[in-house]
């Protein structure tokens, strides 16, 4: 498996507030932040041994800094300065000064998300056949129409794969539901998702071809490099133009379409991951009456993801993946006893 480290970031502030706020951006989307501090209280020196990849600056107090003015001149490494004081983490502005900050960064130095390609290999190599959940009587005494009943996103990034197939391991076939899965990663590895994920499970993992339907029993791939929409009818639509940046696919502007053309019939899932794509889209997705779940903090490699819907107020139920795919199974149970006329698709 190929190591990818993170790229390291050197935060120059002058406020303790905006130091703060920074450390928790960089490290919950993947980045290792080697040094935080006040231009006062560091010497240039200190400067050419730290081994950053990048400078990020961000001054509220003083526009001149002899500190600043030597590092311009002296690094060997991109110096970035800020996009301003941030805005406190759960208000609706912060996902935008978010997606601004790292989309300059991952232009300089790389996107964390990259190391989740490699880390497939293991599950491609994992023997493991997890014991999967019983299908209750009453689904599997109906016919499986094949237009699903409900359609859920599975949202992922850092940790993504291995949460998701736990999920879809656990999860028997059978259920009126189809899924899409989003998961941040390098555009070359996608082709390996589908198996990565599937080997193990009833559920058919496939990438998305234009003008498909959306079937029970399947689970399609969100393209990484173009946009993904629905037309009139609900088949797939591929956009041919790039997600909004910085994040492909877009968790967020994926919840927009989807709660958008399937409204109630929808639902989220957040697996493990970092930052916070999702969190601006999640309340357009309530207010369409589509559900949001979250994998519980400590079964994830990275909760930064599923925390921010969590702290957000989003979030009506949390698990680890098979507890996750206990409660699918059990919501789309209950929905058949309590409203037998619900087990009709919304095609």
């Amino acid at each position: 498996m190929i190591d990818r480290a993170p790229a390291r970031i050197g935060v120059i502030a002058d406020t303790s507030l905006q130091r703060h706020v920074l450390q928790q951006a960089l490290t919950s989307n993947g980045y290792e932040v080697i040094l935080n501090c006040d231009p006062q209280r560091i010497a240039i020196e200190d400067l050419a041994t730290a081994g950053a990849d990048l400078w990020l600056v961000d001054l509220a107090q003083s526009e001149d800094s002899p500190l600043v003015d030597s590092l311009l001149e002296r690094a060997e490494c991109p110096v970035l300065f800020g996009e301003g004081h941030a805005p406190e983490r759960l208000s609706e502005n912060y996902p935008r000064w978010e997606r601004r900050l790292f989309g300059k960064l991952k232009g300089l130095v790389g996107d964390p998300s990259d190391a989740v390609g490699p880390s497939l290999e293991v599950l491609l190599k994992d023997a493991k056949r997890p014991e999967r959940i019983e299908l209750p009587a009453n689904l599997a005494g109906q016919p499986l129409a094949e237009a699903p009943r409900e359609v859920w996103l599975l949202a992922a990034s850092m940790g993504g794969p291995e949460a998701v197939k736990a999920f879809l391991d656990a999860l028997p076939g059978g259920l009126p539901v189809a899924f899409l899965y989003a998961q941040h990663i390098e555009a070359s590895f996608e082709s390996a998702l589908p198996q990565a994920v599937g080997r193990h499970s009833q559920w058919q993992v496939k990438l998305a071809r234009e003008g498909e339907s959306l079937r029970c029993g399947e689970v399609v791939v969100v393209p990484v490099a173009q946009e993904l929409r629905f037309t009139e009818d609900r088949s797939l639509q591929l956009m041919g133009r790039p997600w909004p940046e910085p994040y492909s696919p877009s968790i967020d502007q994926m919840m927009l379409n989807l709660g958008q053309r399937f409204g109630a019939h929808s639902g989220v899932i957040a697996f493990s991951g970092m930052g916070t794509d999702g969190s601006a889209a999640a309340a357009y997705v309530r207010r369409q009456g589509g559900a949001i779940w979250t994998q519980q903090a400590d079964s994830c490699v990275c909760a930064s993801m599923p925390d921010a819907l969590r702290e957000a107020g989003h979030s009506q139920l949390s698990g680890d993946p098979r507890a996750l795919a206990r409660a699918m199974v059990n919501r789309l149970a209950s929905q058949l006893v309590a409203q037998p006329a619900s087990s009709e698709s919304f095609q």
